[in-house]
């Protein structure tokens, strides 16, 4: 028997001999592997360590879970072309996507839980001349709302999740699994209710008013503090809401998009009441002409004892009729 050998013998019979009839003997290598097995085994018995399974498999046989909060059908190459260069560099998928085992579809084994641009990307690569790539999972047991709040820990830092995907995840979450009080989820997901109210009236902002931006995406929680005003009272609502159909409209006419912040300050300014026609309402350090339907028509952005500087709003809504009318009303109050 080899000397190796025989110190492993030798290790197994000392786990049986009695204390006194062991012999002295070296340290070997065979002690030192039952003795990290040993070690190992006491570990994830204290729960000290924790096994993940980890398995490679096709893409196709992984659907998204119901409440994953990431919209698939707005992943795109240009979204995930970061991840899919990093996957083609490394030549495999670095960080695992968390699944759960499925049993009740035919068609699939797994939901995916976290990590959609891991799966869209993979599913990219094996149609554009990687076929070989597989998509790596850790397959968990988790419950609907662990899911939730796990997706939630991962995703929460992530910059290509936007503030709309995040808020209506959660509106949708409050009700699910929260029974609607705001204050268990805040905890749940260790949050300030405060932080959790904003993303929620993010995701609560109707859809009469969200036609006005050509991407709902670009939304940030940021914004959600001058919108939010303009919903009431009703009356206010209904001019906001008029005003958001006449943006769309024109965007649908060929009218270029504006950015988020212009397409709000168009918002702020039809929400308040229309005033007589050529008569000047302030808005911030200019002062803004309406017509009749509130309509912005002329902007005074100067104005002292030798003379005031006029922009003509061109493509907001007004006609030239209404603009001359104005302007005649400005001549009339300011011509001496």
């Amino acid at each position: 028997m080899s000397r190796k050998n025989a110190s492993f013998a030798a290790d197994l019979a000392a786990g049986i001999m009695p204390a006194d009839e062991t012999v002295p003997r070296r340290s070997s290598i065979g002690a030192g592997v039952l003795t990290g097995r040993e070690n190992r085994l006491s570990e994830l018995a204290s729960g000290s360590v924790v096994t993940r399974t980890h398995e490679l498999v096709d893409p196709a046989r992984c659907r998204m879970w119901e409440g994953h909060n990431r919209d698939y059908a707005l992943l795109t190459e240009e979204r995930c072309a970061d991840l899919i260069e990093s996957i083609k560099a490394q030549g495999r998928q670095e960080m695992p996507a968390i699944v759960r085992r499925i049993r009740d579809d035919p068609a699939y084994d797994f939901e995916v839980i976290c990590g959609a641009r891991r799966h869209w990307s993979i599913s990219w690569l094996r149609t554009h001349n990687y076929p070989d790539f597989r998509f790596l999972i850790d397959v968990r047991s988790l419950s609907d709302e662990e899911a939730f709040r796990l997706a939630d820990i991962e995703n929460r830092a992530r910059d290509d999740l936007s503030d709309l995907e995040r808020a209506r995840d959660y509106l949708r979450a409050l009700g699910v699994y929260y029974e609607g009080r705001q204050n268990v989820m805040a905890e749940r997901i260790n949050v300030t209710e405060s932080w959790l109210s904003r993303y929620l009236d993010l995701a609560r902002l109707p859809s009469e008013l969200m036609v006005a931006f050509p991407n709902g995406q670009d939304l940030r929680i940021k914004h959600v503090t001058a919108l939010k005003p303009l919903l009431k009272p009703d009356d206010r609502k209904e001019r906001v809401f008029a005003e958001a159909a006449r943006i769309a409209s024109a965007r649908l006419d060929g009218v270029p998009a504006e950015p988020v912040p212009d397409v709000i300050r168009a918002l702020a300014r039809a929400a308040d009441a229309p005033k007589k026609s050529g008569s000047p309402k302030r808005s911030g350090k200019s002062e803004v002409i309406t017509s009749p339907a509130g309509k912005p028509l002329i902007r005074v952005d100067f104005k002292d004892r030798k003379g005031m500087r006029l922009t003509l709003l061109l493509h907001s809504g007004g006609s030239r009729h209404e603009a001359e009318t104005a302007l005649t009303a400005i001549l009339d109050a300011h011509w001496k």
